[in-house]
Parts: C-alpha cells; structure tokens; sequence
C-alpha cells in the first residue's frame, strides 16, 4: 500500500540522504525546527535499506545529487542494496514508494545536473550551502505539487537531456 500523500493534520516525514555527516545532520535540525519529522542516512545503502523495511510513511525524498562511493560495487542478490548517486537513488525509491516526492540538492547544480544528463528545472532541486528558509520554502512545495511518476518511455529532447519525470 502507497503511503498516504501528506495531510494538514500529519507531519510530513523526510529521509535525508547525504555522505557528508555535518551536512546530513543539518538538514536534519532545520527541517526539524520547521515542523517536518525527519530520518536520515548517511549514504543510498542506508536509504534504500529504510525505504525497503521502514513500515511508516516517508513522504519526502531529499538527497544529495553526488554521493561517490567508497568502492565500486553493483546491485545483485547478495548486494541489495548498493552505494549510488543521488539520481539513482531516487529512481530506486520511486519503485519503492509511490506517492514519494524527490528533492535533489547539491553545490554545484549546473555542471552534475549536466553530467546526469538532466535539465535545470526538470526536478525539484535546492542548492548548498543550504539556507534554512529557502530549503523549508522548497520542501514545502515539493510537498503541495503532485507526486512525479517515472517517465521510462519519454523521448530524450536531446543527446545528452533526460526527461526522467512527466
């Protein structure tokens, strides 16, 4: 069963992903301080892992877009859980968790986004060093719009655009 889209009487709950500890951690205090529930994880392993067992509602998504990994490693049956970028990540938990929201951020936004082959404003992202008001504006509404869905069979715009919402 898809978790219930976020109601006034709910608080939202956010999963924080990020490999940076301090960063992670401050995200976490200001979405805290701006009335969100929060859980968090230091890397996608950790994420996927709490999307897959977690039994309450994860409403929103917010991650880093670059998360490299420690080593090389590939999803299989004894690895189900793999080390992936931010990208990947959310793709992932789209299978998931229907109804989840994604929120990207990053520090340098225009050159990973490019090297993703994503287009500025084809996902809801917010930039770091993170400002607590804009980062609170931003997930409210991530949360207010409707939940994307995963445009498999979209054609690409160009040869290095991803059309990866409708």
């Amino acid at each position: 069963m898809a978790d219930p889209a976020p109601t006034s009487s709910a608080r939202p709950t956010v999963l924080v992903v990020d490999d940076d500890a301090a960063v992670g951690k401050l995200c976490v205090a200001m979405l805290k301080q701006g009335g969100f529930e929060t859980l968090s994880a230091d890397g996608s392993p950790e994420a996927l892992k709490i999307f897959k067992e977690h039994t309450g509602r994860i409403d929103l998504l917010l991650t880093d877009l670059v998360m490299p990994p420690p080593d090389f490693q590939l999803a299989s049956s004894s690895n189900e859980f793999p080390h992936v970028h931010g990208v990947e990540l959310a793709m992932r938990a789209l299978h998931l968790r229907e109804g989840l929201r994604v929120l990207m951020m990053s520090g340098n936004p225009d050159q990973e986004l490019a090297s993703y082959g994503i287009k500025r404003g084809s996902l809801p992202f917010v930039q770091k060093p993170l400002d607590m008001k804009a980062l609170l504006q931003t997930v409210h509404d991530v949360l207010q719009a409707p939940p994307p869905t995963l445009a498999e069979n979209a054609p690409k715009t160009s040869g290095s655009d991803v059309e990866w919402f409708d």
